[in-house]
């Protein structure tokens, strides 16, 4: 048997991308029959069959699996919003942020493009309510800003480019990878990349080890399964946790609350407003 990794799956079909370049697979029934899915991004162990051809016969242990986009495996997100044309919304932002550290993604960057448009009072706004919590990476696909940075940043990962519409993920993607449409010829001829209507999760290779999830990102944003544990979402309040007088504590009304006793300090008080706001909206919905 020999490893690879499913970069696209259509049709009862998987692709894996193997030390023997491409191989198109299917899978055993008793996958089916215990009602196991591979998932793209999934490690796989197959056998080769004639033609260039096999069969998987184990998926690997995965160490984190996206639902919406189904992908598998994932390194790292790049949380993409603009400043300007689309303006950016904070809250939303931070509703991505989140989102990302709840499927224990190790690396998680915040992306602002379109930075061409900003002002440096606006830049400036982003880097003091980030700084010390997430690497940020100002871009402009028009001027060519920061498009290097990109690239050193999902060198040897699988990445997924997560935020709203119209903030410019597409252009970044197509910045970092203009030949794509090469880059993907072997494995175009097979599926017909291109001539199907409905989208699908795809790796896309940018270079050797180191692929792009080709799918919208994020596309559901609702996070209200997170009431018991939002605090641990927030990744400057991580140290402090367990330091506060009651377990259970909310971080809002408790006396000799760890959290609050950093507000203004380590924690700043934009980012803990954030999260009694959101805190609330989720309780309240649910």
């Amino acid at each position: 048997m020999i490893k690879g990794r499913i970069i696209k799956g259509i049709g009862g079909l998987y692709f894996i991308d193997t030390e023997k370049g491409i191989i198109e697979c299917s899978v055993r029934g008793i996958f089916r029959k215990n009602k196991i899915t591979p998932t793209i991004g999934d490690y796989v162990n197959i056998s080769l069959l004639e033609d260039n051809k096999g069969i998987i016969e184990e998926i690997l242990e995965r160490k984190n699996i996206l639902i919406r986009p189904r992908v598998s495996n994932i390194d790292c997100a790049i949380i993409t919003f603009s400043i300007i044309s689309p303006n950016i919304n904070i809250d939303l932002l931070d509703k991505f942020l989140i989102l990302a550290e709840s499927q224990n993604i190790e690396n998680v960057v915040i992306c602002i493009n379109k930075c061409d448009l900003a002002n440096e009072d606006d830049i400036n706004m982003v880097k003091d309510l980030y700084k010390n919590i997430y690497p940020i990476i100002f871009t402009s696909t028009k001027e060519n800003i920061g498009i290097n940075d990109l690239k050193n940043l999902i060198d040897k990962k699988v990445t997924v480019f997560a935020g709203p519409s119209g903030v410019g993920k597409s252009s970044l993607i197509n910045a970092i990878l203009p030949n794509i449409c090469l880059r993907t010829g072997d494995i175009s001829k097979k599926i017909e990349r291109g001539k199907h209507t409905t989208r699908q999760v795809e790796l896309l290779e940018a270079w050797e080890h180191t692929y792009i999830v080709d799918s919208p990102g994020f596309t559901s944003l609702s996070i209200d399964f997170l009431d018991d544990s939002l605090d641990n979402y927030f990744k400057e309040f991580r140290q402090y946790l367990g330091d506060c007088k009651f377990y259970d504590c909310k971080h809002i009304h408790e006396p000799n609350c760890a959290i609050k006793n950093q507000i203004g300090k380590n924690i700043s008080e934009e980012r803990y407003n954030r999260y009694t706001k959101i805190l609330s909206e989720m309780l309240e919905r649910n």
